[in-house]
């Protein structure tokens, strides 16, 4: 009942009448990752990805849960889609993490007294610095290049807080290859969260104020994404809301790995000589089916090796907020995949979602066991602003 066709089965049983949404049958469904390699694997194509989305949504909607558990997801969905909350939070954890308080309280034993959520929580809690509580991106960036169009980027809510330099190096790049920037104000949450844990009320509440946001496309030649997760969510928009201006911005959207791979650079590129492993995040490789365009912009910058991880394309245990309600599984997903990674010997990990990102820093040990993380448009744009600094030694504006 764990398999995809055992959970279909489920499903089945529940649209008959055949069986009850019991707590046993909702630990099956709260139990999948949603990481989709079983929609790639499928040869009759069958939508799982929309089933377990709607199946979520059904019990989300008439399944009483445990009080504790019903208030641990009500906190995590207080938090985790809303910027302005991430940021207030991101002060007193600055503060754990460098006054010695997190170190002292690992090594007091206390932390396994806590229950597992809370340790997984703690174990993946970002180090934010003082230069990412003050980081902010422009509204507008002009192209560096002869201009071949206009992008509109997408934020959103973990990536802008705890990973600002993600799109801050995504705006360089595009501008770098041509492109006006355009980062409309006010940008909330895209829904990607609430709709993969069946709060699906909530995440069309996000989503069609998110589109609101951007207004009229027409101007633009793509609206850009860099998180794999929101950008699998922004691709369904005409899924979830009905009529066309979901329609026409899901037909805008590009992660930002697809849309640089799909046209001739112009930027040049310099030299970085790293050993890179690239991880394919699940809704990346599976959901949007983009696995080439990362690796092929990654070999276009001089000296980089890029090495290939075993099972690579297997989910690290992340899966949105997976490894904050089922963190006993998770752990050993993620394990076998830090193993993996280790066994290559890499000098940086490159993926293209910050959850990934945090769940296998996290289990690479201290310091991520001595190997960087970082997106891919990171590594090109490092390549991309080497040839600049060299280039035009007194511009360090960018």
């Amino acid at each position: 009942m764990d398999s995809p066709r055992g959970r279909i089965d489920l499903m089945n049983g529940l649209e008959h009448g055949a069986i009850e949404l019991t707590d046993t049958v909702v630990a099956h469904f709260d139990r999948c990752l949603g990481c989709m390699a079983c929609v790639t694997a499928c040869p009759s194509g069958v939508r799982y990805d929309l089933l377990i989305e709607s199946t979520r949504a059904k019990v989300e909607a008439s399944h009483p849960r445990a009080p504790v558990d019903r208030l641990w997801r009500e906190l995590i969905f207080a938090l985790f889609p809303y910027p302005a909350r991430l940021r207030a939070l991101a002060l007193p954890l600055f503060f754990f993490v460098n006054s010695g308080l997190q170190s002292l309280l690992r090594a007091s034993g206390l932390l396994r007294l806590l229950p597992p959520r809370v340790r997984q929580l703690e174990a993946m809690a970002p180090a934010p610095t003082l230069a990412d509580m003050r980081s902010s991106l422009p509204a507008f960036t002009a192209a560096r290049a002869p201009k071949r169009g206009t992008v509109a980027l997408v934020a959103g809510c973990v990536q802008r807080v705890f990973f600002p330099n993600v799109n801050a190096a995504t705006v360089r790049v595009l501008a770098a290859e041509g492109f006006d920037v355009l980062v409309p104000a006010g940008q909330g949450c895209c829904g990607a969260l609430s709709l993969h844990a069946g709060r699906a009320p909530e995440a069309e509440r996000f989503a069609e104020a998110l589109i609101a946001r951007f207004g009229d496309l027409r101007a633009l030649d793509a609206v850009i994404i860099n998180a794999a997760g929101c950008g699998s969510t922004l691709k369904q928009y005409a899924e979830l809301i009905p009529g066309q201006a979901a329609a026409q911005f899901a037909a805008k959207v590009k992660d930002v790995n697809e849309f640089l791979a799909g046209i001739e650079p112009l930027a040049p590129r310099g030299s970085l000589p790293l050993r890179v492993a690239y991880h394919d995040a699940c809704h990346l490789a599976h959901a949007q089916r983009i696995r080439e365009q990362p690796r092929a912009l990654l070999c276009g910058i001089p000296d980089l090796e890029l090495v290939e991880i075993p099972d690579g394309d297997q989910c690290c245990g992340s899966a949105g907020v997976y490894n904050l309600l089922e963190p006993e599984s998770a752990a050993e997903i993620g394990a076998r995949k830090a193993a993996n990674v280790r066994s290559v010997a890499p000098d940086v990990l490159a993926s293209a979602n910050p959850g990934c990102s945090l769940q296998i820093a996290s289990l690479l040990g201290g310091e991520a066991g001595g190997i960087l993380t970082a997106h891919p448009i990171e590594l090109l744009d490092a390549s991309i602003r080497g040839m600049y600094d060299a280039r035009e030694p007194a511009d360090k504006s960018s």
